[in-house]
């Protein structure tokens, strides 16, 4: 029989790694955002070389698991005695950052087929009234591609941040205790798999949930403009 007081007294244990995956996380998508945007733009790039280079870049970290990149760069990179010389190895050496190094470069690749296509979905007419209009560069994006831009492309996004958030569980491969990490090592001193991964199943579940509420929140939001009309439309039967 399923244990709900141990289920519980588990949970209460693992929720202390909480704290490092959502560090992870935050700081993998944080960064992956800032990379994503160069990709998406050369992407979007008229020259072709710049284009390539995004898709070659894509195709390699959307084609290969994440595991195996994470593998790659933790025990991969000490292989290479260039690199242990260089000021990039006091933060290689540590499964931290190589873990997030690794969440970084994966949900990147993903993140700017995302905004690229966010950025397509933006009717090209209102590209050219607005270049008519006389705005061009930093204004054209601001004013016109980018909010319809994120409207598009944030149910996406929103997914893609919700599979990092269960993709930290994989940095409890390279030793780190977040809460994966803390629910191997309970059960190697329980040994009882069961009620411990529900604990941790339950946790990732909290977490997830949060993460999409907020995304609904933020995506209602910015449809504030699109429910106006309607709202004023109702105002003037009812009147």
């Amino acid at each position: 029989m399923i244990d709900l007081p141990f289920i519980y007294d588990a949970f209460v244990q693992l929720c202390s790694g909480i704290p490092l995956t959502l560090q992870l996380m935050a700081v993998s998508v944080a960064s992956g955002a800032v990379l994503a945007i160069v990709l998406a733009a050369m992407r979007l790039s008229t020259w072709t070389p710049l284009d390539l280079l995004a898709r070659i870049y894509i195709f390699i970290f959307r084609g290969t698991p994440l595991l195996v990149q994470l593998y790659l760069i933790y025990y991969g990179l000490s292989q290479f005695p260039e690199l242990r010389k260089t000021f990039l190895w006091p933060f290689l050496r540590e499964a931290y950052w190589c873990a997030a190094l690794a969440l970084a470069l994966n949900t990147a690749a993903y993140s700017a087929e995302i905004i690229r296509g966010g950025v397509l979905s933006v009717p090209a007419g209102q590209i050219e009234a607005a270049r008519a209009y006389g705005m061009s560069g930093f204004t054209l994006i601001r004013r016109i591609i980018a909010p319809q831009a994120l409207r598009q492309m944030l149910p996406g996004y929103s997914n893609e941040v919700i599979l990092m958030v269960k993709s930290t569980a994989l940095a409890s491969t390279i030793t780190m205790m977040e809460v994966t990490g803390l629910a191997a090592k309970l059960i190697s001193a329980t040994y009882r798999p069961v009620e411990i991964f529900i604990a941790a199943g339950a946790i990732y579940l909290l977490l997830n949930f949060i993460v999409s509420r907020l995304f609904k929140l933020f995506e209602y939001r910015l449809s504030a403009a699109q429910r106006q009309p309607l709202y004023r439309r109702a105002a003037g039967e009812n009147a």
